[in-house]
């Protein structure tokens, strides 16, 4: 850890402040004419997830904290938690249902992700921007309905339900992604 002006955070980096983890999601300089400049951090708590709003002096001092993060593959479920391997020492990590949630929605076995560690610690879990999920169950599409866009429910093969257009039928793979669950395309066969 290095101790840094609060001047110098910048977005992305990571803070320890007194021993609580906070990610910089915004921040912003404000000088108000011959007053004191005032620096407002908009942080992420990294425990619980939380979003709070500080203000600080730009003087003061902070821990940059640096964080290893690694690719790892699901393997397995393991009761109410999660298993997965890294990609180059094959060594197992395990998280809980907590802090994978509702992302297991878009993972099968053998799909990729980044894991987050500080201090031999994981603290977060990062799923690739889009993934392939093959639609499961869905209504059949009404042929000649393309007058306008209509899109319908359909379950994927991870219990994800989302609105795919009319066309999609079951079997087919489709891209979705994972910071909304909305439909992004048809997929190409072997992709």
């Amino acid at each position: 850890m290095a101790a840094t002006k609060m001047i110098d955070i910048r977005r992305g980096m990571v803070l320890n402040m007194d021993g609580t983890l906070f990610y910089c999601l915004d921040r912003d300089l404000n000088t108000p004419g011959n007053w004191r400049a005032i620096l407002y951090l908009k942080l992420k708590n990294m425990t619980t997830g939380a979003i709070t709003d500080e203000r600080v002096h730009p003087d003061h001092k902070v821990d940059v904290v640096f964080l290893d993060t690694k690719d790892y593959t699901y393997s397995y479920k393991d009761g109410e938690d999660f298993v997965f391997v890294d990609k180059e020492s094959f060594e197992p990590v395990t998280l809980s249902g907590d802090m994978v949630g509702d992302m297991m929605k878009y993972l099968r076995e053998n799909d990729d992700v980044k894991i987050t560690f500080y201090d031999g610690r994981a603290l977060s879990m990062e799923l690739p921007q889009t993934v392939t999920l093959k639609v499961t169950e869905t209504e059949p599409g009404i042929k000649g309905a393309t007058a306008a866009a209509q899109t319908k429910a359909a379950t994927l093969e991870t219990g994800l339900v989302i609105q795919v257009p009319s066309f999609i039928a079951e079997g087919e793979l489709v891209v979705v992604q994972t910071e909304d669950g909305k439909y992004l395309r048809r997929a190409k066969e072997g992709k």
